[in-house]
């Protein structure tokens, strides 16, 4: 069901990788499993983004060592009894052939290789504690696990800069993952939609999308936000009931076997039939969306995409007479925030966020830094695209109530926001509407247009 990512593929990644390292010998863990409760019952392993990148196999403990001339993977040897618990598991030389890794060795030499190479060596981090802690060893110099000190040194800068210089831009063969993941989530969306007609709670509409997802041979990609409190921007919770007048907010997206995601939201009235007011600022979202999205093109700078969101948004509350007065001097004031308080969007790729392990320094090109305005400051990227970048595009509109009652936010806008207008929205408490996005050449390329998300074509497919 899902494209196979050839060998020769990957073996061009660490290829192109290898050109980048300038000396460097780059060492990538794929990570271990961590214990629910005890060793033998253990968390689904989900191997690191970089090791998945430029192995294509999620190999638990193994150790990629790339340099500018070779690549060796270090793999765990099959153990006798894989047979009885886990099933047969490939040979090192089935290894070498499926990744096309220059050399498989055991993992035992790991250490015997690497330590003539020790003043060169850099890393590329997993998630879990136990492998940075491994890693660490290797290295020889200290790490942090989870989002702290993931660049230690100027050879891990560099180890960086390159990876994130090569997966900003996806190749072929990630192009036909990510719109496979794309292709799968949309149905498992318009699975939730026609699941809506007769389920009672959001944990019903929940089942069904990731039930899809699983019955395609995906896992999710982050935990399911299946919500008819959509105002909880990343509510995880599904035990409330639905009811007739909700709108209901579902951000869940496909991984493929090979870790590829895709990040979908769709917001859908419960009853099969939006209210005027729903559909009035559903009206207004889903045309910040379309402006936003026809934005993705190259030389763009991805902050504008954010801007002109925002911008449609004021727009189109100053049309239903929410908001009052001049688009530029409410935008200045800080009108937008208070209603789409978050960024745009994200790049996506082998992480729903991809390399957000590497902070900000994948997302922000050199020189650009986050803003310290309120909702401004969560834009996850500012970088100009370019063709082969996919990002999300997810503009949404909240009536999140500690915001509303904010002064100090709301304070500059009070006198042109017209609360009594606004509270005629009291059935509209959260819309996101979000696809994946691919920046070509020409117009962009929608990976999720496969799920209706027009007001009309929702309540069709709903009945």
């Amino acid at each position: 069901m899902f494209p196979r990512t050839e060998v020769a593929s990957l073996a061009a990644r660490r290829h192109a990788l290898s050109a980048r390292l300038s000396g460097v010998v780059a060492v990538v863990h794929a990570g271990q499993a961590s214990a629910r409760n005890y060793a033998a019952n253990a968390y689904p392993f989900r191997a690191s983004s970089h090791f998945l990148y430029l192995v294509g196999m999620p190999l638990e403990r193994a150790v990629l060592v790339l340099d500018e001339q070779s690549s060796t993977l270090f793999a765990e040897e099959p153990d006798a009894d894989d047979a009885l618990w886990h099933g047969a598991r490939p040979t090192l030389a089935d290894l070498q052939v499926a990744t096309g890794c220059d050399a498989v060795r055991p993992l035992g030499e790991l250490e015997r290789h690497l330590e003539p190479l020790r003043a060169r060596l850099a890393a590329l981090l997993p998630q879990d504690a136990a492998s940075v802690a491994r890693v660490s060893a290797l290295v020889g110099r200290p790490y942090e696990p989870g989002g702290g000190a993931r660049v230690a040194d100027e050879r891990d800068g560099l180890l960086s800069d390159a990876v994130i210089e090569q997966r900003l831009v996806h190749d072929l063969a990630a192009q036909a993952q990510l719109r496979a993941a794309a292709k799968a989530s949309a149905e498992a969306h318009m699975a939730g939609m026609r699941a809506t007609r007769s389920a009672k709670t959001e944990a019903e509409v929940c089942a069904a999308i990731v039930g899809e997802l699983y019955r395609r041979g995906m896992a999710d990609a982050y935990g399911p936000i299946v919500t008819v409190h959509g105002e909880v921007l990343h509510s995880h919770s599904h035990d409330n009931p639905l009811r007739p007048g909700d709108l209901l907010l579902c951000d869940v997206g496909g991984e493929s076997p090979e870790g590829w995601a895709s990040d979908i939201t769709r917001t859908w009235p419960t009853s099969g039939r939006f209210s005027p007011t729903q559909r009035a600022m559903y009206g207004i979202v889903l045309d910040a969306q379309l402006r936003a999205i026809d934005k993705v093109r190259p030389g763009v700078r991805y902050r504008d995409v954010h801007e002109t969101a925002k911008r449609a948004t004021v727009e189109g509350l100053c049309h239903e007479r929410v908001l009052r007065g001049d688009v530029d001097g409410l935008l200045e004031r800080g009108a937008a925030n208070l209603f789409f308080p978050h960024g745009i969007g994200h790049l996506i790729g082998l992480d729903v966020h991809d390399m957000e392990d590497l902070g900000d320094r994948a997302g922000y090109a050199p020189g650009r830094t986050r803003s310290d305005r309120f909702g401004d400051r969560y834009l996850r990227l500012d970088r100009d695209l370019v063709p082969g970048m996919a990002v999300t595009i997810e503009p949404g509109f909240y009536q999140v109530p500690a915001i509303l009652a904010d002064a100090k936010l709301c304070g500059p806008i009070e006198a042109d926001l017209d609360r009594e207008r606004l509270a005629a929205f009291s059935d509209v408490r959260g819309i996101r509407i979000e696809d994946d996005v691919l920046c070509t050449q020409g117009d962009p390329e929608v990976l999720s247009s496969a799920v209706p998300k027009r007001a009309d074509l929702v309540e069709a497919l709903l009945g």
